[in-house]
């Protein structure tokens, strides 16, 4: 069988896809740049657990010649290269555009050369909603909630205008839309993603990008953490797991999904406020020493993921809970910080890794 292609394969979500692949006997190819910290600790993890399986093509998504050969060998391929910092789009914002959305233009142009292509699934984010700001909202205890009965049910669904905010909103949303496009152009079979806060194991991550882990980081490392706004902003958590099952219904269910877009996450029974995230891993750690600073731009008050439509169409339901989740980042995380670990600033992937690419 030909090997999945991942790109963005050692990120965070795709080291946990790529491991459930490689598992189960199926050989992946892991495309990354390598140009986000804590990646090479996980592709040398991915390459020390399956070995043979595993083939790591260490080159930019921006590269199409080299990105279409992975695609010409793949049985399918999972889209979750990206440019992913709100922050940072605002400051290179032609850095954001050429990886967002013309990488993901590399990726269809690549699929449409081929003479059957594979499907594809592709991750995109509910920041093309924009920042939601007119959905009416009140306090409820730590956080805020719809005063739309139904919307506080259910969350936002895919029925929601696009409103494309900051550099980030703009590149993803392009990418979104050409994917969609190129479904239904060129009947390509594609589908897509909308992604709410994702979390678990092997995210390293910031403020600016994968709050969840920073903050169970933060709180291990007895740094303060800044939350910006009041903490009371909502979002719905699904722990990766899940969306690793929700990923390869897509790919299964590929005739059904193809040109549709899907919210996907942890949905009402599995939203918080961010200062109730705080609250869950003081009760895990002990504390965690916090600090408030201003709003960011375009932040979203509230948002949580209306799912039911991927539950219609493929069965999906997610199953880890908050606080269950939390607690096996948590372990994770605590994990990593045990004397002998490599450390996630060193140069973690093999050289046989770099020399992989072909």
């Amino acid at each position: 069988m030909k090997p999945i292609l991942i790109t963005g394969g050692a990120g965070f979500i795709g080291t946990n896809l790529a491991h459930r692949f490689l598992t189960e006997g199926q050989s992946v190819i892991v495309f990354d740049d390598l140009s986000r910290a804590g990646v090479e600790t996980n592709l040398h993890w991915l390459m020390t657990t399956h070995k043979n399986l595993l083939k790591a093509e260490i080159a930019d998504v921006r590269d199409p010649t080299t990105l279409g050969r992975a695609v010409r060998n793949a049985s399918a391929v999972f889209h979750l290269a990206a440019q992913t910092a709100v922050t940072t789009s605002l400051t290179d914002p032609e850095r954001d555009f050429d990886v967002n959305a013309r990488g993901t233009l590399n990726v269809l142009e690549a699929l449409r050369a081929c003479v059957r292509p594979p499907p594809l699934v592709f991750t995109s984010t509910n920041k093309v909603y924009g920042d939601l700001a007119d959905i009416r909202l009140e306090t409820v205890g730590s956080r805020y909630a719809p005063v739309d009965s139904a919307l506080r049910r259910y969350g936002v669904s895919e029925e929601r205008c696009l409103e494309f905010h900051t550099p980030y909103g703009c590149s993803k949303g392009t990418a979104d839309q050409y994917v969609l496009e190129y479904a239904r152009s060129y009947r390509l079979p594609a589908t897509l993603f909308r992604m709410s806060c994702i979390y678990g194991p092997h995210q390293f991550g910031t403020e600016d990008q994968g709050w969840v882990a920073h903050f169970v980081r933060s709180a291990l490392e007895q740094r303060r953490i800044s939350v910006y706004g009041d903490g009371m902003q909502v979002r719905d958590l699904l722990y990766v797991e899940d969306l690793v099952n929700a990923l390869l219904l897509a790919r299964e269910r590929i005739a059904d999904c193809a040109g549709e877009a899907f919210n996907i996450g942890g949905g009402a029974a599995r939203s918080a406020s961010l200062l109730e995230v705080l609250e869950q891993i003081r009760r895990v750690h002990g504390s965690c020493e916090v600090s408030f600073a201003a709003w960011r731009p375009s932040d979203q008050r509230y948002y949580v993921s209306n799912t039911r439509k991927y539950q219609r169409t493929t069965g999906w339901a997610p199953q880890v809970s908050v606080e269950r989740g939390i607690e096996q980042l948590y372990d994770w995380a605590a994990q990593q910080r045990r004397p002998g670990r490599r450390s996630q600033n060193r140069s973690a992937a093999p050289e046989s890794a770099r020399n992989q690419a072909s």
